[in-house]
Formats: structure tokens, sequence, C-alpha cells
């Protein structure tokens, strides 16, 4: 059989590999013209402050699209904005089902909710343990522990080969509010050798050595925390860690005291948890408006804002703007969390204020207060040896992680240990190889309300504009080159002194091209456009020591 008309199992990274953040692949099988596709997470990014204006960025799915007919379903491994935050944006024109477990569901209801958006998606519901069928594919969801609920890790099984997709994960014995890794199934499946098996892994912690530690050991060092502080303590946290939450309301049940949650997506996603039952046997979880009754020393206060988000309840506290909870000295401040790469100065701001003021911040860089949801080396060479893997291609991860990851698989015996990015065409069966830059993959913006590529965003006049400012000159003439109206002008993002020589600069400036164009000349729309251009560009550039930019309007009366 020509090998254009055999059956492949394909693997193509459009986001997440080579990169952390807006995690999105797809599996092909059949024959190349002929192959069918599934679609694992849909994720997003964040805008950072090289691209004002943009807050997410996804992956660009124009591969997909071209192939819209035969993609069959889209599989969501979890619910964290990195891997579904955007399912609304992007997968409603293609018009196939998303399967998601409750929990995960119950979130994308919520966001379509909460951000007013009028698209919708088909959602089927999956169990981990219940396999079902797309097309070719027979798909299974495991669960693994992550730091949110109903994590799981996907078995996709072909005639020719299976994929273990491991989605975020890591062994943890003693998970709080889940289930922990299914570590039997994971055997199991390394022990069925019918057909060859490729592991789709996690890469985020491939450089740390050991197992990651778990999280009732946070649980626990928390809860000292709580019990030994003489005032008020306030934690925050991801609001998606349900199991943090339950652990810091526990900690505060035994120390005497009452929880108070602050921020939208706090109660939003422990209103979802308690439909769902995670929360039974918890502690009452008050509102906001509880807080200013309850004595300074029984209170445990959960809030938002981890990320250093201005608009957030930590944020506000921080700043002393938020109407209803106030710290003072003496109060204990946790941060239960880590800092995303480009969201370290905004969560130092808001620790120093807290300092400045008093207040006892406590972070992980001095106790064990976070614990990230991905394996450490360790927890990599277990799974390597429970489930047998023919090809390793390491994902979720800068080029270090993946660098380092597929080091460890090599070194581990692992027999075709495939490096991937984004854009790759990966055949893992039959016959492993990786056609580097074969699918053309891309960003996508939300610019506001609008989705757009990089080149239709307008981060590039932004970005000019944030360096240079702008000059907008407006001045009239007629036929005979006199001038009629103006000259006006607005100036913006440009220095501005007592003395006002700016304007007179521009005024001199603007006046001097007038007198040296000749009338006729003048009457010439363009020819005195460019000439104002040129001269105010360079008189303020000798003046300023940058080029702003300037807009010249010439009217024709």
């Amino acid at each position: 059989m020509a090998k254009n008309q055999r059956d492949e199992l394909v693997f193509v990274p459009l986001g997440g590999v080579g990169e952390i953040g807006m995690n999105m692949a797809a599996y092909g099988f059949g024959p190349e013209k002929t192959r069918k596709w599934i679609v694992v997470d849909c994720g997003v990014s964040f805008g950072d402050p090289s691209l004002p204006g943009i807050e997410l960025i996804m992956a660009n799915p124009e591969f997909l699209e071209e192939r819209a007919d035969d993609v069959l379903a889209l599989i969501l491994t979890h619910s964290h904005e990195d891997h579904y935050g955007a399912v609304l944006d992007l997968w409603p024109s293609f018009d196939k089902p998303v399967y998601a477990t409750p929990f995960t569901s119950a979130m994308l209801a919520a966001k379509r909710a909460g951000d007013g958006i009028v698209d919708n998606v088909d959602v089927k519901i999956m169990r981990p343990g219940k396999p079902f069928t797309v097309g070719p594919f027979t798909i299974e969801a495991i669960n693994v522990a992550h730091s949110i609920p109903e994590s799981n890790g996907l078995l996709i099984t072909t005639p020719i080969g299976r994929v273990l997709h491991t989605g975020d994960w890591k062994l943890d014995p003693t998970p709080v509010g889940n289930a922990p890794t299914d570590v039997a199934r994971l055997q199991q499946i390394g022990e069925d050798t019918s057909t060859p098996l490729a592991l789709i892994c996690d890469s985020t912690n491939a450089m740390k050595d050991g197992s990651s530690p778990s999280e009732a050991e946070v649980g626990a060092n928390l809860a000292a925390m709580i019990a030994d502080a003489p005032h008020r303590v306030a934690v925050t946290t991801f609001a998606s860690n349900v199991g943090r939450v339950i652990s810091i309301a526990r900690a505060a049940e035994k120390a005497g005291r009452q929880v108070v949650l602050s921020g939208r997506s706090l109660h939003r996603i422990t209103g979802i948890a308690r439909e769902l039952g995670m929360l039974e046997g918890a502690p009452i979880m008050h509102d906001q408006d509880m807080y200013r009754s309850l004595p300074r020393n029984k209170i445990v206060l959960i809030c938002t804002g981890s990320q250093g988000e201005p608009r957030a309840a930590i944020a506000r506290i921080a700043r002393g703007e938020h109407p209803v909870i106030d710290l003072n000295a003496g109060d204990r401040m946790i941060f239960s969390s880590w800092a995303i790469p480009g969201n370290e100065r905004e969560v130092i701001d808001i620790q120093n204020m807290l300092i400045d003021r008093g207040i006892d911040v406590i972070t992980q860089n001095d106790a064990l207060v976070h614990v990230t949801g991905h394996p450490r080396r360790e927890e990599l060479r277990r799974l390597y040896s429970w489930v047998k893997p023919n090809v390793l291609v390491p994902v979720h991860g800068e080029a270090a992680h993946l660098e380092a990851h597929a080091k460890l698989g090599r070194s581990e015996g692992i027999e075709n240990v495939i490096s991937a990015r984004n854009g790759d065409m990966v055949r893992l069966f039959p016959e492993p190889m990786s056609h580097p830059g074969e699918v053309r993959t891309g960003e996508l913006y939300l610019d506001g309300l609008v989705l757009c590529t990089p080149e239709e965003s307008g981060v590039k006049g932004r970005r000019r504009l944030s360096f240079g400012g702008h000059i907008v000159v407006s001045i009239a003439v007629n036929g005979g080159g006199q001038v009629v109206s103006g000259p006006d002008f607005v100036i913006e993002g440009l220095p501005e002194t007592e003395d006002e020589s700016l304007n007179e600069l521009l005024e001199t400036t603007i006046s001097g091209v007038l007198k040296s164009v000749p009338p006729k000349r003048r009457s010439d729309t363009e020819v005195l456009n460019s000439a104002l251009f040129k001269a105010i560009r360079n008189e303020v550039n000798a003046y300023w020591g940058r080029k702003p930019n300037v807009t010249v309007f010439v009217h024709r009366v």
C-alpha cells in the first residue's frame, strides 16, 4: 500500500508546545487525504505589557478550519484557562460537540453567562473510566491529580496505536477535594501490549528533581499559620483551586475562625463545587458582608487577586480602596500561590504595599504554602515505568522544559523521543517521525470584543504611541494657498512644561513652513502636508530627543 493511502495516527500541536499556555492539539487518524480529527483542549494565554490592550491570546485554528468537515469533536482535559479559555471564542463555528466532565461543563456555562457570550457549544458529559467513541477514535478519561477538580488524562485508542495524553497532572497520594491519580488504570495501560503507545506528556516541572509536595502538606502548613496568627488572616489563591479553598476553610474551623469569601470568581467556582457535592462537610463560607461583624481574631478571609490583577480583591485591599474589607498592622496575609510568568511585578507591588502597612506577608519563599499541579522528574519516571510508552512527545512547556523532559525520557530508555513544537506534524504510528513546521500556526488576539490576527490588531500603533506620543495638526487653505483656518494642534503623551515651550516650538515650526512654501505650492495639500510633517517631526526630535508620531490634516476649502 502506498504511504499516502495507509492509515496513520498523527499529532499536531497548535499551541502550548514551546510556550506555557494556549494549549490546543489535534490528533488525526486515517490516510493523509481523508483523515478524521479530534481536538484536545482549547486554551488561552494572557497579554503582557508588550501587547497593550490585548487581554487574551489563543491559537489560530486555521489548520482545523480548512478541514472543518473532518473535525469530529473537542475534548477538554480540565477547566484551567490555558486549556479551556478559548472554547467559546473559537469552537462555536465548528458546530461539533465538546466532551467535558460535569465540573468543566459547569465552568463553561458559568463563563458564558458571566461574560455575556451569545454563542454556545454542544457539551456532552464524559466521566472517568467510561470510554466513548468519536469516529475512528475511542477515548477514555482517566482521573489525575491536579490543582482543579476533575482533571483528566485521555487514553485515545485507534486500530494502529494508542495515545496517553496526560493533560496537567501530578502524583499526589493525599489530594484535597479530588481523587488521586488513577495509578491502577495507568498500570493496566502499560500491561496492554496489543498496540503501541505514545505518551504526550506535561513538561512544566521536568527541570525539577524529586516529587511534588502533596496538597495535604500545604493544608497542614496553612493550618499552623492560621492557628498562631494573633489577628486577622487573609489568604489569596487561585480561585479554581477548590482543594486549597477547602484546606483553608478547614484550617479556619480548626482554629475557631469564620471564613469570608471576597471575589466574584471565588463565589462562582465554590458555587459550582457546592452544586456538584464537592464541598460536603466543608465549613460554611460567608459573603464579605459578614467581614466587619466578626471579631478581628475570629476571621479568615479568602480573596481573589493572587496574580496582581488590579481590580481583584487583594489589590483593592492593599490600596485601601475596598468598600468593605481592610487589613491593619499585625494582620497576616498569605499568598498561597505563585506568580505566573509576566505577573511578578504586579504581585510584588501588592506585597510591598501590604508590608508598608505593617501587615505580615507570607509567600512560598517563606514556607510551603503552595504547590503546583505538575509532575517533577521522579513522578515522570514512575509514569514511564507504569505505561511503558513506545513514543514520548514532551508538551506543555517552553524550550528548556521540553528539552529537559526529552533528555529524561531518553535516559530512561524510551525508544522514540520526539522533540516537537507548535506547527509540527508528528507521525506517531507507524514509523514515528516529526515533520517540523508542516502546519501553518499562529496566534489570535482578543482585542476588546474583536478577535483578530496580530497583524490586524492595533498593537504596533499602540506601541508607537506609548514611546513617541502623538501630535495632531489641522490647517485649512484656500485655492490661493492662503490659510483660512488654523493651525490647530493637539499634543498627547509628550512632556508638558510650565513655560509651554513645546507649544511655542510647534507654532514657530508651522509658521516657518508656511512662510517657506510659496502660496501656489501651499494650495497643494500633499505638498503642504509633507512639509509640515517632516518639519514638526524633526524640530520636536531636536527638542525632545525622540521622534513623535505626527498626523497632519490639510483641508482645501
